[in-house]
């Protein structure tokens, strides 16, 4: 997954000719961005503590979860932005946002695995921006950003991805395909 998304981007990004040195910073996110950079910043905070306090494996665990969350959730449901064909505010949200998750990830996946580590950073940073640390072994750790995080968000997003996964189980049961739509669904608190 992690290089499937890794992938997804790189690609689009070449297509569109995203420059993440140039690319304009977007006013306002959609709620997707919003909480996918909260959720960046909850694992910044928990990789930190975990090998902070010699929980390598808890560490690696939330990492393997993000990775989960940003390939199923955030890159499904932003694909229709990347794949527009106009380059407008919103398209440049999704890169930047993406771009930032893939650039961090190669910051806290480091010492877990440094070579892929290091071959994304190359392609990610160093192929745009000379000036850049010339390995991921090299840049400063992340810290985590408190502003960025958003409890309700998440919280309401966690509550979301909760009722779709026992819609798509309640499908499976009933034997009802994914893609045929529904009279009405009732979901109850």
């Amino acid at each position: 997954p992690l290089w499937n998304t890794y992938n997804f981007f790189v690609t689009y990004a070449n297509l569109d000719g995203f420059d993440p040195t140039t690319a304009p910073s977007s006013p306002t996110m959609s709620d997707l961005d919003r909480w996918i950079l909260s959720e960046l910043q909850t694992l910044v905070q928990g990789v930190t503590e975990g090998l902070e306090s010699y929980d390598p494996d808890g560490a690696g665990r939330r990492l393997e979860d993000f990775v989960d969350i940003l390939s199923t959730w955030y890159v499904r449901r932003s694909r229709r932005r990347f794949w527009k064909s106009e380059n407008d505010a919103d398209k440049a949200s999704a890169y930047r946002t993406l771009h930032t998750c893939l650039v961090t990830l190669c910051e806290l996946l480091a010492p877990f695995i440094p070579f892929v580590a290091e071959a994304m950073y190359q392609n990610l940073v160093r192929s745009v921006d000379d000036d850049a640390p010339e390995s991921v072994h090299l840049t400063s750790y992340p810290e985590t950003d408190t502003a960025l995080i958003d409890p309700a968000l998440s919280e309401a997003t966690r509550l979301v991805m909760r009722v779709v996964s026992l819609g798509r189980a309640a499908r499976s049961k009933a034997g009802v395909k994914v893609r045929q739509p529904l009279s009405t669904l009732l979901v109850r608190p």
